[in-house]
């Protein structure tokens, strides 16, 4: 518990609060439609990947710029992250998601505003293949993360933020459809 007192800790909250938050009023502002049309799969692939890459390069070496739950708690079953502090992340990381949608929200247009970027099944895709889908995807994003933060991978360390970028949108542009 002597985690909890330290200043180290609460930067670290604080900033999974604040990468969060960016990283879905970016990622889900850029999903909107404000064009007649079909939305953009490329866009918003690419606007998710480099909102995580963004994130990361600013915020990681602060709090490692997880900003994701799935990834706070893949480092806490490989035993990379403390118990309270995996549970101090999650609750900044679900703040930081709804206050960034809060944001979104309020900046932008009814008519624009739609669902804000909220996805659905696509109506051939049963749950259980979307659930497969899903897992998959989280297990490559995941095992990207992990390889990019190794350190025994002789690449850059400065640089992990570029593959964790590239391997969300890689999934968002295999997923989204």
């Amino acid at each position: 518990m002597r985690e909890l007192r330290s200043s180290a800790f609460w930067r670290a909250v604080l900033a999974e609060f604040l990468g969060s938050l960016l990283y879905a009023l970016l990622g889900l502002g850029a999903s909107l439609r404000w064009a007649p049309g079909p939305p953009s799969v490329l866009g918003a692939a690419l606007a998710f990947g480099l909102a995580q890459t963004t994130v990361v390069q600013t915020l990681g070496h602060v709090s490692g710029g997880h900003v994701n739950p799935a990834i706070t708690l893949a480092f806490l079953m490989a035993s990379q992250l403390s118990l309270p502090r995996a549970l101090g992340y999650l609750l900044a990381q679900v703040l930081g998601m709804l206050a960034g949608a809060g944001v979104l929200y309020g900046v932008t247009p009814g008519p624009v505003r739609g669902t804000l970027g909220l996805t659905a099944l696509h109506p051939g895709v049963g749950p259980g293949q979307g659930t497969v889908v899903e897992v998959l995807l989280t297990a490559q994003f995941v095992l990207c993360i992990f390889a990019s933060f190794d350190d025994r991978y002789d690449g850059r360390p400065a640089m992990a933020a570029v593959p964790v970028g590239f391997s969300l949108a890689l999934g968002h542009l295999f997923g989204v459809r």
